[in-house]
């Protein structure tokens, strides 16, 4: 399979963009059900009690998808994900609450292994294992903020912290920026969060620079795979 042009490559990758999430909604659409109820009875908490500076709006669309603001192909955008955390202990909750803990996710690249995160839910350990909770992002694909394989989706001042701490992965970091992130992508075929972010910003870039058909669908095909052999 030849490489194409740059232009016949953005048609193709967006006409697959579209039928692939618009067939993948419908074809989990009872998973994605189910994971919606199971995150709305399982994700509330009373920690806002404790921590009200916490803050978190108590509708049912904010009890079953985590939403934040990502950057990608030159602009931010709100990316959906189901919630797999208490709704109210995020950051703030671990670093009042766990200290020690605190200092580790900031150590380990904004990671904690999810045995450790007080955070996390037992339906989200489950869900995140097998990537359910970015299922909802094939919504971001559908509206061309997001496409099925990218870079990974970076917060803003995520990808500002980890230039200041990695000055030599600033050449990758430019070149993440200008694409749009993906649900899946070289980074998460190849081991996803247990890479450092260093090796994740260079599998981004190489495929950034190196975008082909065959390596788009040599990706979705092994991204099956990469889920299950987590579980």
């Amino acid at each position: 399979m030849t490489k194409l042009r740059p232009v016949l490559f953005n048609i193709s990758k967006r006409f697959i963009d579209i039928f692939g999430s618009i067939f993948l909604i419908i074809l989990f659409s009872p998973i994605l059900i189910v994971v919606a109820i199971l995150v709305y009875r399982t994700s509330k908490s009373n920690i806002s009690q404790k921590y009200p500076q916490i803050g978190h709006k108590n509708t049912i669309l904010n009890n079953i998808l985590f939403i934040q603001k990502r950057v990608g192909a030159g602009r931010e955008f709100l990316m959906y994900k189901f919630h797999s955390m208490y709704i109210a202990n995020n950051d703030k909750f671990l670093q009042y609450e766990y200290p020690q803990l605190w200092q580790k996710y900031k150590a380990a690249d904004w990671k904690l292994p999810a045995n450790e995160d007080p955070r996390i839910t037992p339906i989200g350990k489950k869900i995140r294992s097998l990537t359910i909770d970015e299922f909802p992002q094939l919504f971001n694909v559908l509206r061309g903020e997001m496409s099925l394989v990218g870079p990974r989706a970076y917060r803003d001042e995520e990808l500002r912290e980890y230039g200041q701490k990695y000055p030599h992965c600033q050449k990758y970091i430019k070149i993440i920026r200008q694409a749009k992130p993906g649900i899946t992508g070289l980074w998460q075929i190849s081991g996803r969060n247990s890479l450092s972010f260093e090796k994740r910003a260079q599998l981004d870039a190489e495929y950034i620079q190196s975008r082909s058909l065959r390596q788009e669908i040599s990706i979705l095909l092994r991204t099956p795979l990469a889920m299950f052999s987590r579980w």
